[in-house]
This record gives C-alpha cells, sequence and structure tokens, in this order.
C-alpha cells in the first residue's frame, strides 16, 4: 500500500492535475459546479417525496424539482459556452455565446409544431439531465464557433459606431452558422441526435444477463456519471430490461423455478452494487466526513451524507467527482469491480438473486438488502462490496485530500 500511495502522489497525481487544468475540463468542470445549488434542491425535494409513497395525502413536490434539476441540461447549454468564452478572454461573446447554445439545444431535442406554427410540444425529460449529452455537445460545438469567430469584426477599430452596435453586428455571423448547422441536421438531413444516441447503447440489451454485460451496464453508468451526464440518459435501454429480468424472475419463483435474471434495478439499487447512488459512493461519502483533513471536503461531507443515505449522491458526485481525475478514476473501477463481485456471489448462492419487485430505491442500505434477499448470506456479500469499494476509494481520496489541503493552504498565505 506504502508503494502503492508512493507512485499515486510522484507519478498520478501530477498527471492528474495536467488533466484537470486542461480548459475544457475545467470549463466543464465549473459549469457543472455551477449548477450544484439547483442539483442540491432536486435531491432535497426527491427525500420530501418519500412519505408521499406512504401516505396519500402528503404533498407532491416534483415541481419544484422539475424546474430546478429538471432543467439542468438548459443550464449546461448555457454555462459552458458563457465559461469558455471567460477563459478564452472574449467577454463580449459570453451572453451571445450562452443563449445561442440554448437555442440550438433546443432545436436540436426535435420539437413537434403544430401545423399553423403557433405552439411546439418538447419532452420535458430532455431538459433535465436525460439531455445531458446533447446538451454537451451543443454547448462545444458553439464554444468552437464563437472562438472561431471571436476576433472577426465587420468593422475597423477606429470606427465612430458605438461598441454595443459593432457588437451585435459581429455577433450575427457565428450565431446564423451555428443556428444554420441546427437547421441542416434537423429539417434538411433529419438527423435526431437524441436517437442516435439511444442507438449507440442499445446493443447493450443482448448481453446484459451475462457477466460481461452486467458488468459493462453498469461500467458505462459511472463512465458517464463520471462527466456529469445522469445515468438516465440511457434509461430508455436499461429500464425495460431490468423490469423484464424481475417479471421474468417473478413468473420463474411462481412456476417453481429459481430465478435467473442478476441485472434488475433490485439487485442494482437495491441489493447490492450502488451502496449510497450510482458508483457505489457511500465510502467516500463516510471518508469525507470522517477522515478529511480539508475543511472543503469535510463541509461537503456534512452536506452530502443524510442524501447518500438514501442513495441519492448527485450533491456527492457533481460537487467532487465530476470532471476530477483523482476521483473519476475510482469511480471507474468501482463500475467494473463491484458488479463482478456482486455476480459471482449472486451466481454462487452467497445470496439469494432478487425474485419480488421493489422499486424503492431510496430505502437506505443494509435495509433494502434484507428486504429483497433476507439472509445472512445477502448481508455478507453487502459486507465484501463495501469493503471492497472502501480500499478502491481510500488511496485516491488520501492524495485528493492532500491536494485539496494545499490549496486551502497556498489561499490562506
Amino acid at each position: 500500500m506504502d508503494k502503492f500511495m508512493e507512485f499515486l502522489n510522484t507519478k498520478f497525481a501530477p498527471k492528474a492535475q495536467v488533466v484537470g487544468n486542461n480548459q475544457w475540463i475545467v470549463t466543464l468542470k465549473n459549469s457543472v459546479l455551477e449548477v450544484l445549488p439547483f442539483i442540491l434542491v432536486g435531491s432535497i425535494v426527491s427525500l420530501l417525496n418519500i412519505p408521499g409513497n406512504f401516505w396519500s395525502w402528503w404533498p407532491n413536490f416534483t415541481p419544484i424539482s422539475n424546474f430546478t434539476f429538471g432543467l439542468l441540461s438548459i443550464f449546461i447549454a448555457f454555462l459552458v459556452p458563457f465559461n469558455y468564452m471567460e477563459l478564452k478572454k472574449l467577454k463580449r461573446q459570453r451572453i451571445i455565446a450562452g443563449l445561442t447554445s440554448i437555442a440550438l439545444f433546443m432545436m436540436l431535442i426535435n420539437p413537434k409544431f403544430t401545423n399553423s406554427g403557433a405552439t411546439a410540444s418538447f419532452g420535458f425529460s430532455e431538459f433535465g439531465a436525460g439531455g445531458m449529452f446533447v446538451a454537451i455537445i451543443v454547448a462545444i460545438f458553439v464554444s468552437l464557433i464563437m472562438q472561431l469567430f471571436g476576433t472577426f469584426s465587420f468593422f475597423s477599430e477606429d470606427t465612430v459606431i458605438p461598441d454595443f452596435v459593432t457588437s451585435w453586428f459581429d455577433s450575427m455571423l457565428p450565431i446564423g452558422v451555428s443556428i444554420a448547422a441546427g437547421w441542416l441536421i434537423v429539417d434538411i438531413i433529419h438527423f435526431n441526435l437524441f436517437s442516435a444516441i439511444q442507438s449507440i447503447f442499445a446493443p447493450l440489451a443482448s448481453g446484459a444477463d451475462t457477466i460481461y454485460g452486467f458488468t459493462l451496464i453498469l461500467f458505462i453508468y459511472t463512465f458517464i456519471y463520471s462527466m456529469g451526464i445522469s445515468s438516465w440518459v440511457i434509461s430508455p435501454i436499461t429500464q425495460p430490461l431490468m423490469l423484464g429480468g424481475i417479471a421474468a424472475n417473478v413468473a420463474a419463483v411462481a412456476a417453481g423455478n429459481s430465478a435467473t435474471h442478476i441485472f434488475t434495478s433490485e439487485a442494482v439499487f437495491s441489493g447490492w452494487v450502488f451502496i449510497g447512488g450510482v458508483g457505489c459512493t457511500m465510502p467516500l461519502a463516510l471518508m469525507m466526513l470522517l477522515i478529511s483533513k480539508s475543511q472543503r471536503l469535510k463541509a461537503l461531507g456534512k452536506a452530502c451524507i443524510v442524501p447518500s443515505l438514501f442513495n441519492i449522491n448527485e450533491p456527492l458526485v457533481f460537487g467532487t467527482v465530476v470532471w476530477n481525475p483523482y476521483l473519476m478514476i475510482p469511480l471507474w473501477i468501482n463500475g467494473i469491480i463491484i458488479p463482478i463481485i456482486t455476480w459471482t456471489g449472486l451466481k454462487m448462492g452467497l445470496a439469494a438473486i432478487p425474485k419480488a419487485v421493489m422499486q424503492m430505491w431510496y430505502i437506505p442500505f443494509p435495509i433494502s438488502t434484507w428486504l429483497i434477499s433476507p439472509s445472512v448470506g445477502a448481508m455478507i456479500l453487502l459486507a465484501i462490496i463495501f469493503a471492497v469499494s472502501w480500499v478502491i476509494w481510500f488511496p485516491f481520496f488520501k492524495v485528493y485530500d492532500g491536494q485539496v489541503l494545499k490549496e486551502e493552504a497556498s489561499t490562506q498565505d
């Protein structure tokens, strides 16, 4: 362990710092951090809505989440070009770049217009986490276009025309290029970017019930999540598979046979794989709370521990992991090792494969594990997974905690 820690500090940390300082990484990370308050509000709403599953008179707070966390993609579409222009010292283009990105994003989510064109209908879910892929692609494209035309002007430097007027005219060209590109994609080529992204993940369906497919899908969950893209973006592919798997298990048990399908929401979100949320982040939350020397990480740990107990880890992931090479790598490792351990444990019979529907992912571990597989073996498997995940997180967290501690010390000098 000492040699590994030395490697992380002397070899890995400097390279991670270089990656972390990349202009695009900085832009994306800062943009995600700026929407963290909206994510926190959405997380609190998720907690407030839990009693509604038991008491019919409890109010539904979902609209609050819909218009905070539910608009995440729009926020990102605006903030990425805005922050990139700021980074490139093109401050005059900041607002125009952000607004152009929103316009192109809304164009590429393929709204349905009435014959008269007076009204348009949007898939509201695409404004939130489900549209993150498209929002990031659009934002980067608009950023590059705005940078390309950043120093272009129709007017000479000694023009008598006021600056705000020249800015209007100079912005018309990059706006026109960006929106024209969207028009070509949507109205001329009839290309649906959302459908294309879903089709990329579609082949995963055929192998979901093998250890390779199971591991690959859950690794993709963590991989895209580490870039600030919620796993909900592939839910149109994975959710039917999970529901079909648990339905097949229920039918098999009713017929006197054994449950065989492991790729179910019950096994992944309630049983063993994702303790504390996607990526098995409960150990990280506890490390931040209990052993962090950095005041910033300790404070974030205090804020994130309660949502993490209910398997809501957006505040934790968006606050520390997203576009952070120190913590992205252990998240990816968890996305490979933990599914393999879970699959092996269930196939070996250490714990029973879930055979009843339980979609209440917000029930804390280990209560949820006992509900879907009430046995000592299930608890042993859960303990093994937690311990392995802790070991995976620990060295990377220590290096990152030390780095943040140095940054805090330098700001105080």
